[in-house]
């Protein structure tokens, strides 16, 4: 099972991180170890000092599937669900500054947070005019609409499986819009699709 990122998929998130916007997907991985599962909470690591929340539509894979064609690309997922990425927002900037990869600040363990549960696409209308929202303590911090995403969900689909086979339990994460900010030690997170309570966790 792979979990495929996409990033700067917001352009008013690329532009708050000073970000180029970009013109293809941004691609990176986390392996499943990064998996944080059932509302279990996200324990602060002590290997760098800012950790960012990212909230974002996940959608999971429902068949193998290699160079799909993006009007084909919606028949490989039946379920969408939320997650958070976090981010070790400090030691990215170092290591972007030298030009290594990311992976030390994206995908650590428990930095891939997931729903417990999933929902059918077909319970709405399109998955491109979607509202999800984070709150932190009660507080709203996060607002996205999937129909801001600068790569829509089939697309991404069709670009990433021409370089990686996708495989059923396969999760991508779409992109997170603006209002990123950092953890502390006592937040309480929610995460909503639409009206529905996706997420409902602790930050220890």
């Amino acid at each position: 099972m792979k979990i495929i990122c996409i990033g700067r998929n917001y352009a008013k998130h690329a532009r708050e991180l000073n970000n180029a916007v970009p013109d293809e997907p941004v691609i990176f991985l986390k392996p499943d170890t990064a998996l944080l599962r059932n509302n279990q909470p996200f324990f602060v690591p002590d290997f760098a000092e800012d950790f960012h929340y990212e909230t974002e539509l996940v959608v999971k894979i429902n068949r193998l599937g290699k160079n799909i064609g993006k009007q084909f690309a919606h028949r490989y997922y039946e379920e969408i669900g939320m997650g958070i990425d976090f981010t070790a927002r400090d030691l990215q900037l170092k290591l972007k500054e030298k030009g290594l990869p990311w992976e030390r600040a994206k995908a650590f363990d428990s930095s891939a947070a997931i729903s417990k549960g999933f929902l059918n696409k077909n319970r709405f209308k399109d998955v491109q005019n979607l509202k999800f929202t984070l709150l932190v303590n009660g507080e709203e911090r996060q607002v996205g609409y999937t129909g801001d995403m600068l790569f829509k969900v089939d697309e991404i689909i069709s670009y990433v499986s021409k370089f990686f086979t996708l495989k059923i339990g396969d999760l991508i994460y779409t992109g997170t819009p603006a209002g990123v900010g950092s953890v502390k030690i006592g937040d309480h997170f929610e995460v909503f699709l639409e009206n529905e309570k996706m997420m409902d966790f602790l930050i220890k």
